[in-house]
Formats: C-alpha cells, sequence, structure tokens
C-alpha cells in the first residue's frame, strides 16, 4: 500500500526514484525509464550525446543535470550526512546556485517507502551573498551506512529547473576509501627525473586525491604582490595543496595542477624552478 506525506501542508505522494551518476554505486530502476525530457538528469549509460565522467574530487558520485548543462558531486560521509556540490558544465568549476532549501525524497533498498529530507544551503568561502554552492543533509534516523536512493524532484540553476537523484553502496558508517588508479600509481608512486623515492615518501605513499579528499580548491585570480602563486595557474597557491618533489614542498591550488606540474618534473626537469622561484613579482 502506498504511503503518503503532508511536507509544510502539501500532499506528497513519493514516485519511483530514478537513480543516475557516473559510478556503479547508481541503481537502474525495474521498470523501463521514460526518454529524459529536458531539464531532467540523465540515467548512467545513455547513449547520444553523454559523455563518461571523471570520479567526483571529493569521492562521490558526478550527476549530470540536463544535457550536460551543469553537474554536481553527491558524497555520503560517515554517520548519514549527505553533501551536494554544484558544479559547471565543466565538472572542476565550482557554480553557484541561488540559495534555496531543496526537497527530497530518501528510499532505502528494497523499500517502496520514500522519507522526505531537506538539504539546506550551507555557502562556501567565495560564494556571493544569497548564494551557495553546497547543499547539505542528513540521511532519516536508521538509514546512514545503507544502500539508498535519494531524488530531488527541483533544483533551480541559472533560471533552470532541474530533477535529480543519486544513489550509493552500503558501506558500514563510512565511505569507502579511493584506490589509486594505474595512471596514478605510475605518476605519484613511481620515481622519475626529479621525483625520488625519498619524496614520494615524504608525501606519505600516497596520491593527492586521497590525501586531500575533502579540501575544496580556491583560485584567486589576483595574488598580490609577495603572494606565493600555483606553479601551473598562476593564480594564488592554497596551503592545503603542497607536494615534495626533488626534495623541495611545493604549493598549488588544486589536485589537477600538482598532476601537471609532477608530470613535468618527470619528464622535463629542466623546466622546473625552485619554490622561490614561483611567487607573484
Amino acid at each position: 500500500m502506498n504511503r503518503k506525506w503532508v511536507l509544510f501542508g502539501v500532499l506528497v505522494v513519493p514516485a519511483v526514484a530514478l537513480v543516475v551518476g557516473c559510478s556503479n554505486n547508481s541503481t537502474v530502476p525495474t521498470q523501463k525509464a521514460a526518454a529524459p525530457q529536458s531539464g531532467e538528469a540523465k540515467p548512467d549509460g545513455a547513449k547520444g550525446d553523454e559523455h563518461a565522467h571523471k570520479p567526483g574530487t571529493h569521492g562521490g558520485t558526478i550527476v549530470a543535470l540536463g544535457k550536460d548543462s551543469y553537474h554536481a558531486e553527491a558524497v555520503f560521509e560517515k554517520g548519514g550526512k549527505v553533501r551536494l556540490y554544484m558544479l559547471g558544465k565543466e565538472e572542476t568549476r565550482v557554480q553557484q546556485v541561488e540559495a534555496q532549501t531543496l526537497s527530497a525524497f530518501v528510499t532505502p533498498e528494497g523499500s517502496t517507502d520514500a522519507v522526505p529530507v531537506a538539504f539546506k544551503p550551507e555557502p562556501q568561502q567565495g560564494d556571493a551573498a544569497g548564494t551557495t554552492s553546497l547543499f547539505v543533509a542528513a540521511l532519516p534516523e536508521g538509514l546512514a551506512g545503507k544502500k539508498v536512493q535519494v531524488t530531488i524532484n527541483n533544483i533551480n540553476v541559472g533560471g533552470e529547473r532541474f530533477r535529480i537523484g543519486f544513489g550509493n553502496e552500503a558501506h558500514g558508517d563510512a565511505m569507502p576509501a579511493k584506490k589509486a588508479t594505474a595512471e596514478e600509481q605510475k605518476l605519484f608512486l613511481t620515481p622519475g627525473g626529479l621525483y625520488t623515492a625519498a619524496d614520494i615518501k615524504a608525501n606519505g605513499d600516497t596520491i593527492p586525491a586521497v590525501k586531500y579528499r575533502g579540501i575544496r580548491p580556491t583560485h584567486q585570480a589576483n595574488p598580490t604582490p609577495g603572494q606565493k602563486i600555483c606553479p601551473i595557474s598562476r593564480t594564488a597557491s592554497n596551503p592545503k595543496f603542497t607536494w615534495v618533489i626533488g626534495g623541495k614542498t611545493y604549493e598549488f591550488c588544486c589536485i589537477p595542477c600538482i598532476e601537471e606540474f609532477l608530470t613535468t618534473a618527470k619528464e622535463k626537469p629542466a623546466e622546473i624552478k625552485d619554490p622561490s622561484e614561483y611567487v607573484k613579482k
């Protein structure tokens, strides 16, 4: 028997959640899904102009809004907290949207009973007044660590309305640890050029995506004279994103810049300057 809820004075009838995303954690509905309309997120694996998305910066699931007009990264945290980071057409760009409360429904695996939850705006540093690039919600009691589907029926982005959904895998009470890909192991865990075994040990025998998981990159486009700058983007560096190369510590603005700089250090070591050279003149 279908259940109904009264939410903020409105009678809500839960619908079957459409789960999308770019990881194997997504659940495909048992019924054949209708072709997505404009303003809806397409299911994972859809044909046509869809493309594969890279894993999210925060270790979450990337969800496309519309025909890749925008993206979001859904992250399930220990204790049942769920974060939804808003991203642009390019998944590496932060997208500010109108600060709004998102009404969502959480459906446990094997159940048709959807429980309403609210995603509250939590503006991050750099978000303009009245906007946010992050929404946060708490899973209903008893669902933390269990496999669930989350559906948000309406979110306003850039003057458009979208419906999105995403899921997770049961994982006790913590997110699964990210494992280095073969390319990441070759780049970060193998010496070459200026990059030594001692550097690898100094960096914690790990990769940036693991070491800096959950840290949001910042890009200050106009650093002041004397301020340290990222060797790649030439924007202000972030002391939270450092990497040891050739026994010296370099500061970057984000993980992709660490990857590009290390590639140069291994393949074209003569082009690498001392950290003291990467300062705004």
